[in-house]
């Protein structure tokens, strides 16, 4: 099998409902969603119908996108009870979530663990001169306002911040407790690492990217390589020999006319990309086994 990866579908656009025929079936391979497949559940629901039968096996994680709770839609439950009820469709479509057991699959002979991840952000991706209580009035200088906050609540805890710093905890004690001898492959909406978070054109969006507390999770966690979305930036960087894979689609205006979205499906791990890191990490932060 060989594992691929796309996020950022955005199913709210037409465009982009209509591109879903364009990707590729791989029956013998699973595909990560990793986030933004849309707004609604029913946006999820449709990518789980079009995708299932393509692929052996899906794995999604949430993006902001899917968390936020629209004014005109008929959906009413926010923060982490939107979350809880996309889980449940999930489950009915036998689509793997961050609230599943970490599976372990076999990739030209290695077992792999893999872990999709629920991580937010705390505004941490900030200068270190601005406190966390202005980091939204700095980008606001730049007339930069993710609309996360307007849409995206984080009932029951008090602010953004502390359901990011709650998933932290719930995942790092998830990880730190499975298979760290194996390579794994770490999946987030949102790139695990400040240094990745960069966007040219708008740089202060970065106080939405991430939290500096995962920054070293692909050395603790022995990654094999790092799957994120969020940016609508495709690349694929290194850090620490670690790969790291920025896999979106994006809004039709950055796809459109430029690229197919089967090009957009990334193969993040074959029995050839697995050649070299069978090893776990052994350097400063790895956790022994």
């Amino acid at each position: 099998m060989k594992l691929y990866a796309i996020s950022d579908l955005h199913l709210g656009y037409e465009v982009n409902r209509r591109a879903l025929s364009d990707i590729k079936s791989r029956p013998a391979d699973w595909l990560i969603l990793a986030g933004d497949v849309g707004e609604t559940a029913a946006h999820l629901e449709l990518a789980f119908r079009e995708l299932k039968p393509r692929f052996a096996k899906l794995v999604w994680v949430p993006g902001n996108h899917e968390l936020w709770t629209l004014p005109s839609s008929e959906e009413k439950a926010r923060g982490r009870f939107k979350y809880d009820e996309l889980i449940e469709l999930c489950r009915f479509y036998e689509v793997l979530t961050p609230e599943d057991p970490y599976p372990i699959v076999t990739i030209g002979g290695i077992e792999v663990r893999i872990a999709p991840l629920f991580i937010l952000y705390d505004y941490s991706f900030r200068p270190l001169h601005i406190p966390i209580e202005r980091a939204i009035d700095w980008a606001r200088e730049q007339e930069i306002e993710c609309a996360d906050e307007v849409l995206l609540h984080p009932d029951p805890y008090a602010g953004l911040a502390e359901w990011c710093h709650a998933r932290c905890e719930i995942t790092e004690q998830r990880l730190r407790t499975s298979r760290n001898d194996l390579p794994t492959v770490l999946i987030n909406h949102f790139p695990l690492r400040e240094d990745l978070a960069k966007l040219p054109r708008i740089p202060r969006f970065s106080i939405w990217c991430g939290t500096r507390r995962t920054e070293d999770w692909h050395l603790r966690f022995n990654a094999a390589v790092v799957v994120s979305g969020h940016l609508h930036i495709r690349s694929t960087s290194h850090r620490d020999g670690v790969r790291f894979e920025e896999v979106s689609l994006g809004y039709p205006r950055q796809w459109s006319g430029l690229i197919t979205p089967d090009h957009c499906v990334r193969e993040i791990l074959s029995e050839k990309t697995l050649a070299g890191v069978a090893a776990p990490h052994t350097g400063p932060g790895a956790i022994p086994t």
